[in-house]
């Protein structure tokens, strides 16, 4: 009966002892066994022995990246404004002797130094660049942390800053500014609009003008080339007739059948202005006339008589180029004029000279 409680106790000894000096290590950890109350090695992952009653797990590291939250603080920037900054920090073991001798507290020491370096750096600038040099703050920070967490066998990756907030006075005038500035630049945005669209504008009337101009010039070279042409052929044509009326003037009989044809010319021209006006207007020199109508009748007869060069009588004509001998006409219609259509009743009376008989007249010929 002793000898199986003395096996049952040693049993439980063995399996105490078996307990307390068998230890798994997990992955990406390291534990610090003292012995003795004296650092004696680091254990990896795995399995491990440690020697009975000497040997104890002191310390506990993970070699995972932490993530330490950083409360928030009240910091005053370089214009002195207060603002209440928080943020997040994110550190690492790589030495588990020295985090666990170098230090009594890692952890805290970095919150500490992060607070301590933000509120170094926040002082430096004014209210305006904290919200623009975020990413500055947070590398001063880092690089303060670090710097000191290398005999802490700690290594610090980065810091962010979470969130910044300034009083709500000062909000509310930010809010006031952005506001304006976001009206600033609506104004500028919407003038530079109206100014492109001017500039548009002003370039299509400017094309538009060049355009027309350039149309109106090749209009104006086309009527100038055509009027150009225009007087050439006229001219030629001009030249020509003038050529031939020299040559009919040089022959038999030319002459005779120019006068000829100016007198008709003159009495047909005379004529018409007699039918489309009410008033009669007469030369001054009625004697002119006559004798031109003389003159034609006599270029006649010879064309009718087959060339005759000397006419049957001369004609003399009987209204006297003295104006004292003509018939007395109203001042106040010049030579004759009547609103009643009869022009012999207020038509100075002249007698016309009797044109030479010709033997080729018919009955029906009348003198003139």
């Amino acid at each position: 009966m002793v000898l199986i409680i003395v096996l049952l106790v040693v049993a439980v000894l063995v399996i105490f002892t078996l307990y307390n000096t068998a230890v798994v290590v997990p992955q990406r950890s390291e534990y610090v066994i003292e012995r003795l109350g004296k650092f004696n090695r680091t254990l990896s992952a795995g399995l491990h022995f440690l020697f009975p009653f000497l040997d104890v797990v002191a310390y506990r590291r993970s070699l995972k990246e932490e993530v330490i939250d950083i409360g928030s603080q009240d910091c005053i920037t370089s214009d002195n404004v207060m603002v209440t900054v928080d943020g997040v920090l994110y550190m690492q073991v790589f030495d588990s002797r020295m985090s666990a001798y170098g230090i009594e507290n890692y952890k805290f020491a970095a919150s500490q130094m992060a607070q301590t370096s933000l509120r170094s750096a926040i002082g430096k600038i004014e209210l305006d660049r904290t919200f623009e040099e975020r990413e500055a703050l947070n590398r001063q920070v880092v690089s303060a942390i670090d710097e000191a967490a290398q005999n802490w066998g700690v290594k610090v990756l980065r810091y962010e800053i979470r969130d910044i907030t300034p009083p709500q006075t000062v909000m509310e005038a930010m809010e006031k500014q952005m506001r304006a500035e976001r009206e600033k630049r609506a104004e500028i945005a919407i003038s530079e609009g109206d100014r492109q669209s001017r500039i548009n504008r002003a370039e299509g009337l400017m094309t538009e003008a060049i355009r027309i101009s350039e149309g109106e010039k090749q209009k104006l070279i086309n009527e100038a080339e055509g009027n150009a042409r225009q007087i050439e052929l006229i001219a030629g044509a001009t030249a020509r007739g003038l050529s031939d009326i020299a040559v009919a003037l040089s022959k038999e009989g030319g002459e005779t059948a120019a006068r000829l044809r100016v007198a008709e010319q003159y009495v047909e021209q005379f004529g018409r202005l007699a039918q489309e006006s009410n008033s009669l207007i007469l030369p001054s020199d009625l004697g002119n006339i006559a004798s031109l109508v003389a003159t034609a009748m006599s270029a006649l007869d010879q064309h009718r008589g087959g060339g005759s060069t000397t006419p049957s009588a001369k004609p003399k004509p009987i209204a006297s180029d003295d104006p004292s001998s003509r018939s007395p006409a109203s001042p106040a219609s010049g030579s004759a004029a009547g609103t009643s259509g009869d022009r012999n009743a207020t038509s100075p009376s002249y007698n016309t000279p009797t044109p030479p008989t010709s033997p080729f007249r018919g009955e029906g010929d009348s003198d003139f």
